[in-house]
């Protein structure tokens, strides 16, 4: 047995071994976790799951620090006091009882995990908070895993005995000189904390979420070894839980909306796909795609981009899923819009999906992807880890810091060039994604090109003006190699910006981005008054190049004659649904805006009530909301033939 006391130490040395004790306590949950649920997952080898538990400490911490924030404040204040002996037994029951809540946490689901598949999340609150027995289901736990609740009491023993092994030194007598080092201190620990709970210390790191489990794994299902309770509970408080609706019968929402995609049986054309992100690039600022702006004389700041429209085959009526970046490559890549909230930063980002990669790669496909920012940035890692992509390319394999902007990434014009470098060297067929970073505020060029580009009204013109000239000449870098003609180019947007046009000023301009495809070989050239969004370019891309299999996607073939296709965003609770030629604005309980986009661009007349147009709008927006709703809660977003 421990003794209760082996040595004196200064408080910081204190707190510092006590959080180092309670990782290794969360490192043991962990284990625990895995080896009670090992029959769910697939054998893990060795390098597996050294990868996935040096990555879940990174969860640990956030949820250490969450659930310690009090404990650690009490501990760095600088004042006499906290050397108390009261003070310190306070303390001391605070960390136990907030721990032991923790631990406690992390053991529901060593039970719970096997009916749900998930790491619990705080909806359980919500899904328990009717029950009127729920001191009998507690208690009927304990009996039916009364092995688990031995196992609990060893913990909460552990947790105890490391606290007690050592004792703090007190400082009988404080000095200025010790306010001045207690006080610096107190702000290098919270400064230390921030980093933490985010995940990472650059200002291009989102804080860390369920979604980057991702980066450490090779499945979906593995993120749960990855994540611990506490953990999956602070992050999904106040996040929108979705209940399932029933708004039509089977037969007939399939005929309504069907997310199922059926291909036509035709030779698999096998190109490359290369797709062009191009960050905040609004429609607003191609000139190619707004040639009945300013009875024609509207120009724009993409020159080169209108001189691929000329021969490529556009879609004037495009638009993104969202406003954030973080909205986009869910959308792009894997067909699947933020609805409610960034699908990424939701409950169900661990649900099973598919992407143009994955299903590519089952085809034969060398898969990568490019983004200039530090790697890590967005989350864009760890989701495009999970969609498959085999290779990630950022500033770490980019390797040169003089070409870094000093904010978002490595210059567009040189990261380009490094993506071309790298296709080269790439084995046919290959699916790429590039996303650009320089068009992002504080909107700057490089040094050298200051001046030699049109600013225009808005500031991130200028920028524009610059990926532009980036784009060119990557595709002169690239235009004479032998895989270049054999190539499907996609060239759209994360996310629409700042407008200045009064075209652009609207709820649908909010969302307006370019999406066209650009083949070299002159095979694919062509306007369509469809419309598309960024969930389009999945099921477009694969029917264009004939894949040969049903899969699932959220979207549509914008190549097909069928024209029953919609477009769906939502800003700030209130949807946007697009069908024809008309916007039907939905705050999920009743229409509240209905406009004609064909004879009235600037949403001057609402035409709210106007049957039976609103009705049918409604349908086919209720059938979507069913099927999405439903199908993320039940996590049902693959087909079985996606997986072979």
């Amino acid at each position: 047995m421990l003794k209760k006391t082996y040595f004196n130490v200064n408080i910081y040395i204190a707190l510092l071994y006590r959080i180092i004790s309670l990782m290794l306590i969360f490192s043991l949950c962990r284990l625990g976790f895995y080896l009670i649920n090992k029959e769910l997952f697939d054998d893990l080898s060795l390098a597996q799951q050294s990868r996935i538990f040096l990555g879940g400490l990174k969860f640990d911490i956030v949820a250490i620090i969450y659930f310690n924030i009090l404990y650690i404040l009490l501990q760095i204040i600088p004042w006499e006091l906290k050397y108390n002996t009261l003070y310190q037994n306070i303390s001391k029951w605070i960390f136990i009882v907030f721990n032991a809540i923790a631990i406690l946490f992390n053991f529901v689901d060593f039970a719970y995990y096997k009916f749900t598949l998930k790491r619990t999340t705080f909806t359980v609150f919500n899904q328990f908070s009717e029950e009127q027995n729920l001191s009998k289901l507690f208690f009927q736990f304990i009996l039916d895993y009364w092995y688990l609740t031995l196992f609990y009491i060893l913990f909460i023993y552990l947790l105890v005995q490391f606290y007690n092994t050592i004792k703090i030194k007190v400082i009988k007598k404080f000095t200025p000189k010790t306010y001045l080092f207690q006080t610096l201190t107190l702000i290098l620990v919270v400064g230390l904390c921030v980093i933490g709970v985010r995940g990472g210390w650059r200002h291009s790191t989102r804080p860390i979420t369920l979604s980057n489990a991702g980066e450490f794994v090779s499945k979906p299902a593995e993120m749960s070894i990855v994540l611990n309770t506490p953990f999956t509970l602070i992050k999904t408080i106040g996040s929108s839980v979705l209940t399932p609706v029933n708004y039509f019968n089977d037969n007939d929402l399939v005929k309504l909306y069907n997310p199922i995609n059926y291909p036509e049986q035709k030779t698999f054309n096998k190109k490359n796909v290369v797709i062009i992100i191009v960050e905040s690039l609004g429609r607003e600022h191609i000139g190619g795609l707004n040639k009945n702006i300013q009875n024609g004389k509207y120009k724009g700041y993409t020159p080169f981009l209108d001189s691929l429209i000329d021969h490529s085959f556009i879609f004037p009526n495009s638009y993104a899923n969202g406003r954030k970046s973080i909205d986009a490559l869910p959308s792009i890549i894997s067909g699947i819009p933020s609805i409610n909230e960034p699908y990424v930063l939701s409950p169900y980002s661990g649900n099973k999906t598919t992407s143009i990669a994955k299903l590519l790669a089952n085809e034969g496909y060398e898969t990568s992807f490019f983004h200039g920012a530090p790697n890590g940035s967005m989350g864009f890692s760890s989701y495009i880890n999970l969609a498959g992509v085999k290779s990630y390319y950022g500033k770490t394999e980019y390797n040169n810091d003089d070409d870094f902007d000093g904010m978002w990434g490595i210059w567009d014009d040189p990261f380009l060039q490094f993506m071309a470098k790298k296709l080269n060297t790439f084995k046919t067929p290959f699916f790429s994604a590039v996303f650009t970073v320089s068009s992002h505020h504080p909107f700057k060029v490089p040094a050298k090109y200051e001046g030699k580009f049109p600013k225009g009204p808005l500031e991130v013109q200028e920028t524009i003006g610059y990926t532009d000239m980036a784009l060119r000449n990557f595709f002169n870098a690239v235009k004479n190699q032998p895989w270049y003609k054999n190539t499907l180019f996609v060239i759209t947007a994360d996310h629409a910006t700042v407008s200045y046009l009064p075209e652009y000023q609207t709820v649908a301009g909010d969302f307006s981005v370019p999406i066209f495809f650009y083949t070299p070989d002159g095979s694919l050239v062509g306007k369509s008054d469809n419309l598309i969004q960024q969930i389009d370019i999945l099921p477009t891309v694969l029917n264009y190049l004939n894949y040969p299999k049903p899969f699932f996607s959220f979207g549509f073939n914008a190549f097909s004659e069928k024209n029953d296709n919609f477009v769906i965003n939502n800003n700030n609770g209130v949807y946007n649904f697009f069908k024809d030629n008309y916007l039907l604005l939905n705050n999920g309980k009743e229409t509240v805006g209905l406009y004609d986009l064909s004879t009235d661009r600037l949403m001057k007349k609402d035409l709210k009530g106007l049957q039976p147009i609103q009705k049918d709008l409604e349908n086919h927006f209720n059938a979507f909301i069913q099927q999405y709703t439903n199908r993320m809660i039940n996590d049902e977003l693959t087909l079985e033939s996606e997986k072979n």
